[in-house]
């Protein structure tokens, strides 16, 4: 999944290139992903999602696009924000497609490439370009919504580890005031947004802390380490435009950079860069942490 280093990178090349254009037309092959939320009352409607979805974008223009979380954001014309969350293989793409074959299909290069054919969502704007959302598992969402409600639900999501009034001090109060095992405190989006399986595992192998300390058994230079890792390695992996291990692209269709400074993230079985001892995965809550066992004891 995209965390926040991935969706930071997608964010600032859309700013480059979609900020002040309008949309003209929308176009999906699966109904599922359109989310229409007329009020903050809990419910998502449905019946008539795509064509009042269609009928609500057309004709608007994008004021601002940023980031909250895991979450782009694109403020457009009249007071509502169009909400994309990439979930597991989910990536957009910037360019032009033609259809062949009722398959939405670009001329030449990265776009064209596999990963980057799973087009089920597509959006053009008055300047002819498109921006596509490719998703090989489909579970992605689009979802529309007024202001004034969406900043209800955003505002249930943890600080943003990257701002400057996220202080060490602010840090360790919210993680004090958790229970549980540092990889899930570090990934629960209601206590630091942003963060999930890749990244707490760099994250804590930068830090030397065991993924399976408990919150309450950190002692002060543990939260201290954790926290310089954590601006350290996000800022890094945002300057070389995410990890793409698995599907994930920036919008031209390449591949992000941070393959060559992961450390532990799916390397189960091979030899620790810092000690030489092997790396090992273990199941914490559902999802695997790769850890080195001599640097990082528990």
């Amino acid at each position: 999944m995209p965390e926040l280093p991935e969706v930071e990178t997608t964010v600032r090349a859309l700013q480059i290139k979609v900020l002040g254009r309008t949309f003209i037309d929308v176009w999906t092959d699966f109904l599922k992903i359109i989310r229409l939320r007329q009020a903050f009352d809990g419910q998502v409607k449905k019946p008539n999602g795509f064509e009042q979805f269609k009928k609500e974008i057309k004709g608007r223009k994008v004021q601002k696009i940023w980031r909250r979380g895991k979450n782009i954001l694109f403020n457009i014309s009249g007071n509502k924000i169009l909400l994309i969350h990439q979930k597991l293989t989910g990536h957009l793409l910037f360019g032009k497609w033609q259809k062949v074959n009722n398959k939405w299909r670009a001329s030449k290069g990265p776009l064209s490439e596999k990963i980057n054919t799973y087009i089920h969502l597509l959006f053009v704007f008055d300047n002819g370009q498109m921006l596509a959302l490719s998703d090989l598992r489909k579970f992605a969402k689009a979802e529309l919504w007024n202001s004034k409600d969406l900043k209800k639900e955003l505002n249930l999501l943890g600080p943003e580890p990257l701002e400057k009034n996220f202080t060490f001090e602010k840090f360790k109060q919210a993680l004090k005031a958790k229970r549980g095992k540092i990889k899930q405190v570090l990934m629960d989006q209601k206590i630091i947004a942003g963060i999930g399986n890749i990244y707490s595992d760099e994250i804590l192998f930068a830090a030397r802390v065991h993924p399976l300390r408990r919150i309450s058994e950190l002692k002060e230079k543990d939260f201290q380490r954790v926290y310089k890792s954590l601006q350290k390695i996000l800022k890094k992996a945002i300057n070389l435009q995410g990890e793409s291990i698995s599907d994930y692209r920036t919008i031209s269709g390449k591949k992000g950079e941070f393959d060559k400074e992961r450390k532990v993230y799916k390397r189960e079985g091979k030899e620790c860069f810092r000690c030489g001892t092997i790396i090992k995965r273990i199941k914490i809550g559902g999802r695997s942490a790769y850890y080195c066992p001599n640097c990082q004891k528990s």
